[in-house]
């Protein structure tokens, strides 16, 4: 049974499986290697998936959901129509089951276990938010990698070169940056930083901002229709700004279309802010790894919106070096965790490759400070530091800060915060210890941290040797029972039938490209439209009508949208 690697990213998600040959990536129903992490529903409320879904987002906004990736580890619910209501994990486990679907066509066998990157950044709450999506589509997870160390590892594998390397990771929702040595068949991290909340989809709204600042518009004051048309011509325009100097753009806004010109200089100018923000989690990263500019190697891009140039010449700049790019950005990730799969499984053609990596974030406890005083304050006391590299275990001596003193209680944080509050509580145990004068008893804190990202609580009581042990792993935020009941409850949603997945995207993409037209071209495209439904339902000769009808709507589209 295949063990398969999936990238589930904020704009795209892909999967593969490790072969004889190296990693493979896995076509979806549309014969596809992206899969667009978007969900809807359809007229007749089954749950549409991937380029269908998003080719409904301008048509139909209050029943099409994109970017929730952003959401994981919040109670954030979305609203599809009138009668669904879904949780963040919830949307990521229907994109997931296509996955997995796409990957057992494909293999032509059962699928039941996944390695799944995440961002090198996501916190404890966010990882296990993704444990939970994974479990809701069925999958067994036992297994993250972060995304950089992702890419890192397929990049390395195909290219067999050695040296220290730092993986920029700008995908649609996430920045991760990672310092790599690779050498002799070893790939180790030295650090990890990142930005949760800085993607492409940040640099898609400047642009919308900056046309609504040019065109006198409030874009929260718009229909979700039209915002959703801005977005989605901004996404555009942002393409095409990838490969020329300008662009022409027409956007249709309450039934009036809007029109102008943007070059690559407004939109750099209006990014400022964002390129700024690039800069601090790639200081802290080469900071912690304690190694030099001048000591990187080589600079490998990863993400879809690496290929803004803008983006590129940053990197050029800090580093006088220009970046990799053999290996497509976009699917790199999905390819290394298919390489971490086959490294789960022990494939014999992988014996010679070593992974290791580092603890994302400080772990510690809370401690008193002026213990009995008026400036009594508790703070967190880091046991195990940020990038330290796992597996690792370390150890502080802890005493009582009352008299006869019977309990300690001892709590679990993760984040860089000094107070408590600015950090995640992973949880606490009690241990007692004898009552004693204030300071007299002492126990020892011990924190493990594993490669799979468990970590183990030990504390020892050090007049009487008592210990008590707790492990917090990588698991679900939600009990067993819950997660059995929202597996059943997604179960008995309606979802589109795969095998329709292709006719359902080029009709959505077809209705949405309807309500850009006017006149002819809007009867002409009604006409081809109807013409397609009735030949699909004669079932002949599909894999033609199908092309025939996509390379119609190619054609509209170039005359519709103007971009040069």
């Amino acid at each position: 049974m295949a063990l398969i690697g999936i990238d589930l990213g904020t704009t795209n998600s892909a999967v593969a499986v490790w072969t004889d040959a190296g990693p493979r990536l896995l076509a979806n129903a549309i014969g596809e290697n992206l899969t667009p992490s978007v969900v809807g529903l359809d007229d007749d409320n089954a749950i549409l998936i991937g380029q269908a879904a998003r080719n409904r987002l301008v048509t139909h906004p209050e029943r099409t959901v994109a970017s929730f990736k952003r959401w994981m580890g919040t109670t954030r619910e979305t609203r599809l129509g009138r009668g669904h209501v879904f949780r963040p994990e919830e949307l990521s486990a229907f994109v997931l089951k296509s996955l997995k679907e796409d990957a057992e066509s494909n293999l032509g066998g059962e699928v039941r276990e996944a390695v799944i990157s995440v961002p090198a950044y996501f916190n404890d709450v966010q990882r296990k938010a993704t444990l939970d999506a994974a479990g809701l589509a069925g999958l067994k997870v036992e297994r993250l990698v972060n995304e950089p160390t992702a890419a890192a590892l397929a990049y390395g594998l195909q290219t067999r070169k050695e040296g220290l390397f730092l993986v920029f990771d700008l995908g649609g929702g996430t920045f991760d940056v990672s310092l790599l040595d690779s050498f002799e068949g070893v790939m180790e991290v030295r650090s990890t930083a990142g930005d949760t909340f800085l993607g492409g989809d940040d640099f898609t709204r400047v642009l919308a901002d900056a046309l609504a600042e040019q065109h006198r518009l409030v874009l929260d004051d718009l229909p979700r229709a039209d915002v959703a048309r801005v977005l989605r011509a901004c996404e555009a325009i942002k393409h095409a700004l990838s490969t020329a100097q300008q662009t022409e753009y027409e956007i249709l806004i309450g039934g009036k279309a809007i029109t102008g010109r943007l070059d690559r200089a407004r939109f750099e100018q209006a990014s400022q802010l964002l390129l700024g923000r690039i800069r601090a989690p790639l200081e802290r990263a080469i900071h912690d790894s304690k190694r030099r500019l001048t000591d990187i190697d080589a600079v490998v891009l990863v993400g879809g919106a690496t290929r803004m140039p803008m983006i590129r010449s940053l990197v050029a700049r800090l580093f006088t070096r220009l970046p990799l790019g053999q290996v497509d950005p976009d699917t790199v990730v999905a390819l290394g965790a298919a390489v971490q799969a086959g490294l789960k499984a022990r494939d014999a053609a992988l014996e010679d490759v070593v992974m290791t990596d580092v603890c994302p974030f400080t772990l510690g406890t809370g401690v008193t400070q002026n213990a009995r005083t008026r400036d009594e304050t508790v703070v967190v006391l880091p046991i195990i530091e940020r990038n330290s590299p796992v597996p690792i275990s370390r150890a502080q001596t802890l005493t009582t800060i009352n008299d006869n003193q019977r309990s300690v209680r001892v709590t679990v944080y993760q984040g860089e915060s000094l107070r408590p509050e600015g950090n995640i509580l992973l949880g606490e145990l009690d241990v007692a210890v004898p009552p004693a004068p204030a300071g007299k008893e002492s126990i020892e804190v011990r924190f493990t941290y594993d490669i799979n990202g468990a970590l183990e609580t030990e504390v020892t009581v050090k007049s009487t040797g008592e210990r008590e042990r707790r492990i917090f792993r990588n698991a679900s935020n939600l009990p067993q029972s819950e997660i059995e009941q929202r597996f059943a409850a997604l179960a008995e949603i309606k979802i589109a039938p795969r095998e329709q997945a292709a006719n359902r995207a080029l009709l959505a993409r077809a209705e949405a490209l309807y309500e850009e037209l006017l006149a002819e071209d809007r009867e002409h495209l009604s006409r081809l439209i109807a013409s397609f439904e009735h030949d699909i339902g004669k079932g002949h000769e599909i894999e033609r009508v199908r092309s025939e009808f996509a390379a119609a709507l190619d054609k509209l589209e170039r005359l519709t949208f103007r971009l040069i």
